[in-house]
């Protein structure tokens, strides 16, 4: 049998094993081991397990339990509901004001956590019975927390920038950096299709009542106080370390302290919220890494039969296909993959084909992490079974129904693959700021 069938064969058995309900971690894993050992007997165990000790001794994987600690903290706190009264006071008089808020509040949260669900819960549980009662409508708005909580996963600390880090032996710090700018400009372009939209039909987004708006100025800085806080504890984590003062794993500590340390002094931190954020950190953190664990295995198996060239060979020698060509067919791919699979599971089992063939083909891997990334955010809400839609169908009201979310992300979607085509024509949105930070 070829190299190239005995890699199709691993494909195609791991995700026949996938669709039976097992574990995906379990199932890479047993593949990956399964393979070496019939590959190149007892020995070949040992491929798998040095892909593993390497990650075992890789220094950053520090900045994972870290920065979901962090979220958590500042999440369990209820800090977050002090963002979104601060929006909801500054933002009320704006139409469509709250929901462009809503937006502000989804960047913020995602500069806390680095999880798209995070937000979800924040933004379906805070903001949009506040929509709602408000007379917003009620499909915009469903739209509106499911772009925004997508940005968890771009906007810095991203955790799926992690996880493509360590696969594809990328510096966390510029892929994080490169995700900044992309990130801002997403949020821009929703905010723009939100104003645009309520100025054309206002009664998608009254303003707040008048006497909602009319509150003391006093009462309004205390609020805007209370909101930054957050922006306080990431400025705190970031900024030395774009400077060069800490190193990620220590800006991650900082975060980490930083946002208990917030919760202390908002007398918010109380044993519950402690241990409640402890025990969903080390969930969280252990799933990643079996996960990571069982993706190295895998690629350096598949890496070993050669099956990068051999698919090289077949898009651009016998197909005839440009660079161009097989990038576009591979985000494409991912947005049908991401109907029936989360952002993990899509980068476990297509990372250890594209990020090698991206290699090869000569373009940057940092660029090409932020198109991942961007191209995840839009499968997260594509038809039938984007992970975002459930999502939004279990924590949404009963007067929102599924048709309705499906119908609330149409425009998000076009808004979202208009970024993506702009970081794929202009390279240097996503690469400008870690060149310039790196560079110095």
């Amino acid at each position: 049998m070829s190299y190239e069938m005995i890699a199709l064969l691993m494909f195609s058995t791991m995700l026949l094993m996938l669709m039976t309900g097992q574990r995906m971690f379990g199932v890479i894993g047993f593949v990956a081991s399964a393979a070496a050992m019939l590959l190149w007997g007892t020995g070949g165990v040992e491929i798998p397990f040095s892909s593993m000790m390497k990650l075992m001794k890789w220094y950053p994987l520090l900045t994972l339990p870290m920065f979901i600690f962090m979220g958590y903290i500042l999440s369990e706190s209820r800090i977050a509901d002090d963002l979104y009264k601060m929006f909801h006071v500054w933002m009320g008089p704006v139409k469509g004001g709250l929901a462009i808020g809503t937006i502000g509040l989804m960047v913020l949260i995602s500069a806390m956590n680095g999880l798209s669900v995070a937000g979800m819960a924040i933004g379906a549980t805070i903001a949009l019975p506040e929509l709602l009662r408000r007379g917003y409508d009620k499909i915009m708005v469903t739209g509106v927390i499911q772009a925004g909580s997508s940005l968890g996963i771009l906007v810095p600390p991203s955790v799926v920038l992690v996880l493509y880090a360590m696969i594809a032996r990328q510096p966390v710090g510029q892929l994080w950096l490169a995700g900044v700018l992309p990130g801002l400009m997403m949020a821009t372009l929703f905010v723009m299709y939100i104003y645009v939209r309520c100025r054309l039909q206002p009664s998608l987004g009254p303003t707040l009542a008048p006497e909602e708006r009319d509150i003391p100025f006093s009462e309004k800085m205390r609020l805007l106080r209370a909101g930054v806080l957050p922006l306080v504890i990431f400025a705190v984590m970031m900024v030395p370390f774009v400077i060069g003062w800490t190193s990620l794993v220590e800006s991650s500590a900082v975060g980490a302290l930083a946002a208990f340390l917030a919760a202390v002094l908002r007398g918010r931190m109380t044993w519950q919220v402690l241990q409640t954020s402890l025990h969903k950190t080390l969930g969280i953190s252990c799933m990643f890494m079996w996960i990571i664990l069982a993706a190295l295995a895998f690629g350096a198996v598949f890496d070993g039969l050669g099956a990068v060239k051999a698919i090289d060979n077949l898009f651009t020698q016998q197909l005839g296909l440009s660079p161009w060509m097989i990038l576009i067919l591979m985000q494409l791919s991912f947005i049908v993959m991401g109907t029936f699979l989360d952002d993990t599971a899509m980068l476990v089992i297509v990372a250890p084909l594209y990020v090698p063939l991206v290699d090869f083909l000569g373009f940057n891997l940092i660029w090409y992490g932020i198109l991942y990334t961007i191209t995840t955010q839009i499968a997260y809400m594509t038809p039938p079974f984007g992970y975002n839609l459930f999502l939004m169908r279990a924590m949404a009201p009963p007067e929102v129904t599924m048709v309705d979310i499906y119908r609330s992300i149409i425009p998000f979607v076009f808004v979202m693959i208009l970024a993506l085509a702009i970081v794929m024509i202009f390279p240097e949105i996503a690469l400008w700021l870690p060149d310039y930070v790196y560079g110095k």
